[in-house]
């Protein structure tokens, strides 16, 4: 789909790449914040459990309490991240559940508001399910967007409608499309967010995934592994029907991104490729290596692959 070498693509792929195009001058730091809310896939009107590979514990840091205010939140992620860079600016970044779900449109924009008064935060992201944003929101984001950056995350997850039902995702992938499309329009900056590896995809339909996305307005994806996690209902489907499921090594899954960014639109930034989850929560893969040594993994196979194709 693109001349691009893949080396500069996976060298480019992350969240600090994409980000300078907007704060050239800048260290930007997302910090992430809990507003209590929950998902219609679990407080019954969808469904009860939720999606059956979620356990928010897996991705809330310490400092995310949903007990504390907004304003506490973030004084606490700053504490915690600014020994890096003192002059660091910050995102709030709603993510915990599905973040504009249970909530009024006016509660929902006195937290952001709350969130922006912060002096150190210069914008908002926003995750949430595609089926879960409203209109009414959507036009007050839009407005929003041109004061302060603004980025909204949906989690589309597969591009694959049979595999949304069976993980009991409880939205389809033309609602993905739909809420991406109206969302552009409105002049606001769109992600989402991808699993590799649900329970019986097929590896050409892991590559679709690519393709499919490349034709929506999306400016940056989040992929990353299948993980089998703690208190999930995948965690006991995955002890009942082990054969069911598939997973890479690092070695194959460095391949699988290859092929996948070979597929992809080059106007898509990926922020990441992979996800880790705390070790006392996961359950399989174990693969035991850092996010940044499966990065240089991908490096090393990119240049192998533009060698090998000389």
């Amino acid at each position: 789909m693109t001349t691009t070498s893949l080396f500069d693509r996976v060298s480019s792929s992350d969240f600090g790449h994409f980000i300078k195009r907007f704060f050239p001058n800048e260290k930007i730091q997302k910090i992430t914040l809990n507003v209590a809310t929950t998902c219609p896939n679990r407080d019954g009107t969808k469904g009860r459990g939720g999606c059956t590979y979620c356990n928010n514990k897996a991705f809330s840091p310490t400092f995310a309490n949903a007990q504390d205010s907004i304003s506490e939140q973030l004084k606490k992620g700053i504490e915690f991240f600014r020994y890096k860079y003192p002059s660091m600016r910050y995102l709030a970044y709603f993510q915990t559940y599905t973040s504009t779900y249970g909530r009024s449109i006016q509660e929902l924009i006195t937290l952001y508001e709350e969130a922006l008064q912060h002096p150190l935060v210069v914008g908002i992201v926003i995750g949430t399910r595609p089926d879960c944003m409203p209109q009414e929101l959507l036009k007050y984001l839009s407005e929003l967007s041109k004061k302060v950056f603004v980025l909204v995350e949906y989690g589309v997850e597969s591009t694959c409608n049979r595999s949304l039902e069976r993980v009991k995702r409880g939205h389809t992938w033309e609602q993905s499309q739909e809420v991406i499309i109206e969302t552009a329009r409105r002049g606001i900056l769109v992600g989402a967010h991808l699993i590799l590896g649900l329970p019986q995809e097929s590896y050409q339909e892991m590559l679709s995934h690519a393709e499919n996305l490349s034709t929506l307005p999306l400016s940056l994806l989040k992929v990353h592994q299948l993980q089998i996690v703690a208190q999930t209902p995948m965690a006991l489907e995955y002890a009942s029907h082990p054969e069911e499921f598939q997973f890479f090594t690092p070695e194959e899954y460095a391949d699988l991104c290859l092929d996948f960014l070979e597929h992809l639109s080059p106007h898509i930034t990926v922020d990441r490729f992979v996800s880790q989850t705390p070790p006392e929560l996961l359950i399989a893969p174990r693969w035991e290596l850092k996010n940044y040594a499966f990065t240089a993994l991908l490096k090393k196979k990119a240049i192998q692959r533009e060698k090998a194709s000389l």
